[in-house]
């Protein structure tokens, strides 16, 4: 698009140049505007054209030009031409455009010529001229314009913008030009959602830029905006401007969240992905997609949802925070699961925010925590009796069954300190795998050694092990230790019993047993006996501060030997090596023990005194003292003590108590001062500790490892801050790890809510220096928090009264425990309200969804308070919260209607289905839930049937469904009528109430019909071509039976005919079908073209109509192999000739038509074998009738006489008993062969029947003999005139000469006379028109056609002429057709005017037909043909007849050889049958021809081929076609059919019995011509055997009759008042005076009218036989007489009919071709004024408008 800037006040651009008109000179100095942009003017003046053989340019353009200058360009000339060229040069007719050039300029061929033009401006405006070239072959101009140059830019005319997302952006660039000579600034303005960059700038002449545009939309819709863009010069206030319209489309961005790792479609979409169980402190990672199905490219963002829980960390992360999906694309995120807390699950949820979406995805996050599954193989490692000095090593396993690694160590000092020792002290167990660790018992003393050794796992409770060994010496050899003797102290302690009781007493109560090894064991299980049992975590925490006793492991226990202090630290050393810190012993026993301290070689620890006996309930202190060997080195060891009753031997029933074992754990080091302690490498998991939110003891493990290569020293430093830090208790709290070692710390705590929320730090310190490591704990109370959706509050729509109505309802934990909830219901609303979970488990950050249901039980609002009751799952039935939840419903009444009362669904074809929808419409205020039911009635009168079995045609999809409210549901069902009938179909409905019961009567809520129908196929038109051409359209519709055909087809088909619902092959047999009708094709002599008949099929129903003409070949069905014979029946053979033959043919043999269309079907019969041929043909309609079709025509030998009877039966018109003048009815004799056939009708059967009925010629034949010539058809005329009143049937034979005689059964009906009131008597069939024969439009392949093919007169009297007006059109758009009407197939009743004429393409002429009664009654049946002929066809005929004639003519002038006998056999044109010459002997004699004349063009083709280069061959070629050429045979008319009926009463007949149409027909004529005497005439006195009217009798009733009626009407008073009244009334018309010279001097062309008033008087027929009877002269004195008398005169009725008749007729083609609208609306014209009369007004007008007036008054007074 090009847009240029406009100078102030720009002049309207002129016209074009034209050669013919002067150039134009501008002097205006006015910018003229140009309507052109530059780049188009550049271009058009750069290329050059081809003129005439010249190659140069059409335009020479000045742009850039300056006043006072001159500016020359050249105009180059090249000849491409390849003779000489002369131009004759005009040269520009201004001033301004010059050239020096010579007004001749030659060019030789290739060569060119220069010519430069100068152009001088004087004004500041546009210039135009040009230069004129001419040569002999034409001339040419070539332009010279000068313009202004002008700020243009070229811009696009549209930028489209890509599919954008709301809320989003996309981006395009364009481009434009400056393609002016200026330099132009522009500047762009447009509103949102688009914006444009750079916005305004500056642009060199021819200088591009490239501009950006930038669409946000902020709705989906549909954006078109135009960018404005103002140019010109800088500071120029009237700028120009052009525009660009930015086209955008916006939609909504949609994404979803996909798990590609489900194949559920459920789970597909489902917001969910679960990590399962990961081991804790390991990772698992998964991935989602995040798709996008929209057509728009998807910003996103995904963050967690805010958890609103306080102290959790999130344990999930994922990779991808924000990004863009493009359509149809997706993007795969990673989640990484890593959990801390074991046995712990962890819910979060990610939040899925899409820019611009109208929706919100979240994506639930779910694991759950794993540890370590740890267990031993043997709880208990007895090592027997030990010589002292000596060693004993046994096995253990530990077995992780888990898939995560364990963490384990033993809490034994194996560098020893310990007589038992397990190696290795620690280290991990690999998933699903084990480790056996090695058990050492090396005792150094002689006693009974037991210890119970735990085993600390990380993240999981400790394992324990019972270590049993008894040491023998020489001197001392005590009790040997066994497992037993810890079973029976333990269940000892479990019984609270004495030491005293004995074994005997445990074994009497069953209380123990002995096993295979004979070791002792309770009966039951130990648990099952101490209620009171602590946790092993407990056990391991009591056991190491020395508070409880191993064996009992029980809360109410207390210990039998305790130590103070467990824990001794040697950090701080004197000057001295040593350093001594004592502990102390404590006997919670009432028996003197022993105490034995197990001492280690080179350890730097020793104890003092190293045994010693402790009294009952007596405590004693031990020195344990430090000395290291080695300075600068850490030290760590835990001490043991055995404790022993003193006199504890075993005895016969005496239970024996174990030993004790007490530690006490001691590190130091040995730095000396200003010595830098070695530096830690270790580490801390987790670093940060989280105890449950609850007020329980809980405890945590955490690994510390020591990943340097020295040994490390831990101590808990409580200094920092002493009371939380004490709030916490960790063991061991000192320690010492050796290098590449760990060491497990539990710790405990009792969470408090005064505790800090963030936490407090725990700090260890490290060698004994200032390295510390900090360790977080967590350690707080919190209240219970559960969130319930919608402020606590549930709101229900309204509902049906005993319906119900569900609601998803969303309840979040938001602590960090895990809660269990419960829903409970008042009991009075439970019958209302209920919730689907009512109880469940919530995990910290879960949310639960819960679905409520509410059912009202009356008409009105209710509020309901349920009450959510929840606690952690840790403490059942403690801590217990309470939530109400305010739920609000209403109950409501609702009801449904139907958009359509009654829902028409038309015609369907029976047997088929068709799919419905009936619109539900629910406008009540709450969903109805409801059930549908439909009650089938068949509303055809005439249909019986039982409604009980009657099949439903209508079928619900579903009957039962809800509607929601003030919505609309589509009820889709299905109806597939059974049969032919009107169906109504009422649909009710019922309520449903929750359980699916009904609870209300049904109602009906609409109507739906529907009319079952079959395919519907119709003949409405035939015509005939070939030999049966000129065959009236009532004998072809007759011969072809198609009144019953129509019958047949459009009734219903038998079950039988519906077995194959569609025409193929497998069709049912002609044998089963009812239906058979004949088509007859008459007969035709041998030889002759094909009969040729066409139907034209109408599917007149509203659905399509698949049909098909089935043969018999058609139809044979295959037979298996063992049932054909190989022999075929004469039926089958016949059959089989015909078939291959192809006599008969189907043009098309089947097709389908839609609703309202037609098509042609041809039925071809030919005429090569002489008899009577005959073909069933089964016609088939899908889904209906089978109609079985015997095709039988006759084919005569050429010299066989033949008359056509095809139907053997005819019907007279029915006529009244005692008529005097019964009509004359006719029969139709049609001779069919080649040769004139004479008939004669039997008369002496005749004879017999009016012998035989009183001498009364009841059946009386005109014309009983006759001839018929070929071809042609005769008229039988016949009387019929009963006698009685009943049906008469006769049989007349017709003998045929040379031929047999045909019996033809004639029929009557005689009726008495009817009397006034009765049905009129003389309505007929036969005179009645099919009303399949009325045209409407042309017949395909029709090039003309008439608006009607049959006209019917009806009824009318005797004498009297009729006029229809028919028009012939011309279809055809590009030929014009001639047309001729066939007065020999009309007789002289009829005359058509005009006879012949012209219509061009698409133009439609008038025909006038004239129908003129005889004087006797008649039943007139009249075929007119309209012979039609294409102009191009007569013009190709009349041309080859005048060649023809043109060549004959110059035969006839030749010469040849002296025999005349030669010369006529040498034509060269036949007309004629070439007659064989004579023989004769001797050479043949040599034939000449003269030469053709010698002419500059020949009028013949084969002149001008002679002068032409010919060949001898093609002359010789040439004369043997002009040989066998005869006369040119004229083209075959195309034949129109105008069937005309009538039938003429007489007067006397005619105006009693039809005295509504007498009206219709108020002139006859006078007199008609006497007819001359002949066998197809009548004259106008009785016919010939009828009784005369005139002699006997007869004429005396006669007179009587007349006397009597005459006597009547002059009696009448109504008739003499209107004899005295008749000389006064009125003139309605007179003649006007005119010269005679403007008569007419000869009598009409046509037959003279004479005509009268019905109702006139009798002196008025007289006077008009004297007006015509005198002739023009007569005429001429009678007017000079009554000049005077003017108003006493009538105008003539026939000329007042024919002016009449011509303005209907003008009026009517003026409506056809469209001139005048007949039913357009009146318009109203307003009248002038009305005036004054005055007295100049003749008293002959006055009079004239008196008479007007008056005889529209006489109606009145007759």
């Amino acid at each position: 698009m090009f847009s240029e800037a406009r100078g102030p006040d720009p002049l309207a651009s002129g016209a074009p140049w034209k050669p013919s008109t002067p150039a134009k000179d501008i002097k205006d100095p006015v910018i003229c505007q140009r309507q052109r942009g530059g780049k188009y003017q550049q271009q058009s003046s750069s290329q050059r054209s081809c003129l005439l053989g010249l190659e140069l340019k059409q335009e020479l353009l000045w742009e850039d030009w300056d006043l006072g200058r001159e500016f020359t360009k050249t105009l180059v000339l090249k000849n491409i031409y390849r003779k000489l060229q002369k131009l004759h040069v005009r040269p520009p007719a201004s001033k301004f455009f010059t050239t020096f050039i010579p007004q001749l300029i030659v060019l030789s061929p290739g060569t060119s010529f220069s010519m430069p033009i100068c152009f001088r401006p004087l004004q500041r405006c546009e210039y135009e001229d040009s230069i004129e070239f001419q040569s002999k072959d034409g001339s040419f101009q070539v332009c010279l314009r000068a313009i202004i140059p002008c700020h243009a830019l070229e811009v696009p005319d549209s930028v489209l913008l890509p599919l954008c997302a709301v809320q989003n952006s996309s981006s395009t660039n364009f481009l434009f030009k400056n393609v002016s000579k200026l330099q132009t600034c522009f500047q762009w303005k447009c509103t949102a959602p688009f914006q444009l960059s750079p916005e305004q700038g500056l642009l060199k002449p021819g200088q591009e830029c490239h501009v950006t545009v930038v669409f946000r939309p902020q709705e989906a819709l549909v954006y078109q905006q135009q960018a404005n863009c103002c140019f010109g010069e800088a500071g120029d206030e009237e700028e120009s401007s052009c525009s660009v319209l930015l086209q955008g489309l916006a939609k909504y961005p949609c994404l979803q969240l996909r798990n590609p790792g489900t194949t559920d479609e459920k789970e597909q979409c489902g917001p969910e992905l679960h990590f399962g169980s990961v081991a804790v402190g390991q990772s698992l990672k998964k991935h989602f997609d995040i798709f996008n199905p929209s057509p728009v490219t998807g910003s996103f963002s995904l963050s967690p949802l805010s958890s609103g829980v306080p102290l959790m960390e999130s344990e999930f992360v994922c990779d991808v925070t924000s990004g863009r999906v493009a359509p149809g694309g997706s993007l795969r995120a990673l989640v990484t699961y890593t959990p801390a807390v074991v046995n712990s699950v962890s819910v979060e949820y990610l939040t899925l925010k899409c820019r611009g979406a109208l929706n919100k995805n979240l994506l639930k996050l779910i694991g759950n925590c794993g540890g370590p599954n740890v267990s031993l193989s043997s709880s208990v490692l007895d090592f027997g009796c030990v010589e002292e000095g000596g060693v004993v090593v046994q096995t253990v396993e530990l077995v992780n069954s888990a898939p995560v690694e364990a963490f384990y160590q033993w809490d034994l000092d194996c560098t020893g300190n310990s007589v038992f020792s397990i190696m290795p002290a620690s280290g991990t167990v690999c998933p699903h795998s084990h480790t056996t660790v090695e058990a050492i018992y090396k005792p150094t003393q002689p006693i009974a050694h037991h210890r119970r050794v735990t085993c600390i796992i990380l993240h999981r409770e400790p394992l324990f092990l019972d270590l049993i060994g008894t040491c023998h010496s020489e001197l001392k050899q005590p009790v040997i230790l066994k497992p037993e003797h810890l079973v029976l102290y333990k269940l000892h302690w479990s019984r609270r019993q004495d030491p005293s009781e004995t074994l005997t007493a445990m074994q009497q109560e069953n209380e123990v047993h002995l096993e295979q090894q004979g070791v002792l064991c309770p009966v039951e299980e130990q648990s099952q006996q101490e209620p009171d049992k602590i946790p092993p975590i407990e056990e391991y925490y009591q056991s190491c501060l020395g508070c409880m006793d191993p064996l009992s492991r029980s809360s109410l226990s207390s210990p039998h030997v305790s130590v103070v202090p467990s824990e001794l630290l040697f950090n701080h050393k004197t000057s001295s090596s040593t350093s001594t810190q004592s502990v102390s012993i404590t006997n919670h026993t009432r028996g003197k023990l022993s105490l034995v301290w197990t001492a280690a070689q080179d350890s730097p620890f020793t104890v003092s005194p190293s045994s010693c006996d402790l009294a009952p309930l007596k405590s004693t202190s031990f020195r344990v003292t430090y000395d290291p060997k080695q300075l600068n080195t850490l030290h760590g060891a835990q001490l043991e003590c055995f404790a022993y009753y003193k006199d504890n031997h075993h005895r016969e029933g005496q239970l024996l108590c174990p030993p004790w074992c007490v530690t006490v754990r001691v590190i130091g080091h040995f730095f000396q001062p200003g010595k830098e302690h070695f530096i830690p490498c270790c580490s801390l998991q987790p670093p940060r500790v989280v105890f449950p939110a609850l007020s329980v003891i809980s405890y945590r493990t955490v690994l510390l490892q020591n990943g340097g290569a020295l040994p490390l020293t831990f101590c808990l430093d409580h200094s920092s801050n002493p009371a939380l830090a004490q709030s916490v208790s960790v063991v061991p709290s000192c320690g010492l790890i050796q290098p590449g070692k760990h060491q497990i710390l539990t710790l405990r705590t009792i969470p408090t809510e005064d505790s800090p929320k963030q936490g407090f730090s725990l700090h260890l310190q490290l060698n004994a220096a200032q390295h510390t490591k900090e360790l977080t704990v967590v350690s707080v109370v919190e209240k219970l928090c559960v969130s319930l959706e919608g402020d606590n509050s549930l709101y229900f729509r309204p509902t049906a009264v005993g319906s119900r109505t569900q609601r998803s309802h969303h309840i979040r934990n938001l602590s960090r425990l895990p809660l269990r909830f419960q829903w409970s219901i008042p009991e009075p609303d439970q019958e209302l309200i209920f919730v689907k979970p009512d109880a469940g488990e919530l995990h910290p950050n879960e949310s639960s969804v819960q679905i409520w249901s509410f059912s009202p039980l009356e008409e009105k609002a209710y509020t309901l308070k349920p009450t959510l009751t929840f606690w952690p799952v840790q403490t059942p039935g403690c801590n217990e919260s309470h939530l109400t939840l305010k739920v609000v419903g209403f109950g409501s009444q609702g009801f449904i209607e139907a958009e359509k009362a009654v829902l028409d669904v038309g015609e369907i074809l029976v047997g088929s289905c068709r799919a419905i929808q009936v619109p539900l419409v629910n406008n009540s205020p709450c969903s109805v839930s409801f059930c549908v039911s439909v009650q089938q009635t068949l509303l055809d009168e005439d249909l019986t049937y039982d409604p009980s079995t009657e099949p439903k045609a209508l079928q619900l999809d579903c009957e039962r469904g809800t509607i929601v409210s003030r919505s609309t549901m589509l009820l889709r069902s299905t109806v597939g009528p059974h049969r032919r009938a009107q169906y109504l179909w009422t649909i009710s409905y019922q309520m449903l109430n929750a359980s699916g019961c009904v609870t209300s009567p049904p109602q009906a809520v609409c109507e739906v019909r529907a009319k079952g129908v079959f395919p519907a196929l119709q003949v409405i038109d035939v015509c005939s071509g070939g030999s049966v051409g000129r065959l009236s359209k009532v004998r072809l519709w007759k011969l072809f039976s198609l009144d019953s055909l129509n019958e047949h087809i459009l009734s219903n088909p038998s079950p039988a005919e519906l077995t194959d619902k569609t025409p193929t092959r497998h069709s049912s047999p002609s044998v089963f079908t009812k239906a058979m009708l004949d088509f007859n094709f008459s007969a035709t002599p041998m030889n002759s073209e094909p009969s040729i008949f066409v139907l034209l099929f109408h599917n007149p129903g509203s659905i399509p109509v698949e049909w098909a003409f089935l043969f018999p070949v058609d139809q044979q069905i295959e037979l298996d192999f063992w049932t054909d014979t190989g022999e075929f029946s004469s039926t089958d053979l016949y059959q089989m000739k015909v078939q291959d033959s192809r006599l008969f043919s189907i043009s098309p043999r089947s097709g389908t038509l839609l609703p309202g269309q037609q098509r042609a079907v041809h039925f071809t019969y030919s005429h090569d074998f002489a008899g009577t041929d005959r073909l069933p043909v089964m016609l088939k309609l899908s889904y209906g009738r089978e109609i079985s079709l015997n095709l039988q025509g006759l084919t005569v030998e050429k010299d066989r006489p033949y008359l056509h009877f095809p139907f053997k039966r005819h019907v007279f018109t029915s006529v009244t008993i005692g008529d005097s003048t019964p009509p004359k009815q006719l029969y139709e004799l049609h001779n069919c062969g080649a040769v004139p056939v004479r008939y004669e009708v039997d008369t002496a059967v005749l004879s017999q029947l009016k012998e035989d009925n009183f001498n009364h010629p009841v059946l009386l034949c005109l014309n009983p003999e006759g001839e018929v010539l070929p071809g042609k058809t005769a008229m039988l005329e016949w009387i019929f005139s009963p006698l009685e009143a009943k049906m008469y049937h006769m049989d007349v034979p017709i003998y045929v000469q040379d031929g047999d005689s045909t019996p033809v059964r004639f029929e009557g009906c005689g009726f008495d006379s009817p009397t006034l009131g009765s049905t009129n008597p003389f309505n007929c069939s036969d005179t009645k028109a099919s009303e399949s024969c009325v045209k409407k439009v042309a017949f395909p392949g029709q090039v003309v056609y008439l608006s009607e093919d049959s006209v019917t007169l009806g009824n009318i009297p005797v004498c009297s002429r009729f006029s229809r007006i028919l028009f012939l059109t011309n279809v055809s758009h590009t030929d014009s057709v001639h047309y001729k009407w066939d007065k020999q197939s009309y007789q002289q009743e009829v005359q058509i005017h005009p006879e012949q004429g012209v219509l061009c393409p698409g133009e439609s002429g008038l025909c006038v037909l004239t129908f003129t009664s005889t004087d006797y009654p008649t039943c007139h049946q009249l075929d007119a043909i309209c012979q039609v002929f294409l102009e191009a066809a007569l013009t190709r005929y009349r041309d080859a007849l005048q060649c023809w004639e043109e060549e004959k003519k110059r035969q006839r002038h030749e010469f040849t050889d002296m025999n005349s006998n030669l010369t006529e056999n040498q034509g060269v044109w036949i007309d004629k049958e070439p007659v064989a010459a004579p023989g004769r002997k001797g050479p043949p004699l040599r034939k000449y021809k003269t030469l053709p004349p010698i002419r500059a063009s020949g009028s013949c083709e084969t002149v001008g081929m002679i002068c032409t280069k010919m060949t001898r061959a093609e002359r010789r070629a040439q004369r043997e076609t002009a040989k066998s050429q005869g006369r040119p045979e004229p083209p075959q008319p195309a034949l129109l059919h105008l069937w005309v009926t009538a039938r003429s009463h007489r007067l006397l007949e005619y105006l009693p019995h039809l005295t509504n149409q007498s009206s219709e027909h108020c002139r006859c004529l006078q007199s008609v011509k006497p007819q001359k005497p002949g066998p197809s005439s009548v004259s106008t006195s009785s016919p010939a055997g009828l009784p005369s009217t005139t002699h006997g009798p007869e004429r005396d009733i006669t007179m009587h009759v007349l006397t009597s009626l005459l006597g009547g009407i002059l009696d009448d008073p109504a008739f003499i008042h209107s004899l005295v009244t008749l000389p006064s009334l009125p003139i309605t018309y007179q003649l006007q005076e005119t010269s005679s010279s403007h008569r007419p001097t000869s009598p009409p062309p046509l037959t003279p009218k004479p005509q009268v008033l019905l109702s006139g008087a009798a002196a008025q027929n007289e006077q008009h036989h004297i007006v015509d009877s005198e002739g023009p002269a007569g005429r001429l004195r009678n007017q000079r007489g009554t000049q005077n008398t003017a108003h006493t005169e009538h105008v003539p009725a026939d000329m007042s009919e024919d002016v009449l008749l011509n303005t209907l007729q003008n009026l009517m083609m003026e409506a056809v071709r469209g001139e005048l609208v007949l039913t357009a609306h009146p318009r109203t014209v307003i009248l002038p004024p009305v005036f004054t009369r005055t007295s100049k007004m003749s008293k002959a007008t006055a009079e004239e408008e008196g008479g007007i007036l008056g005889n529209r008054r006489e109606p009145a007074g007759t």
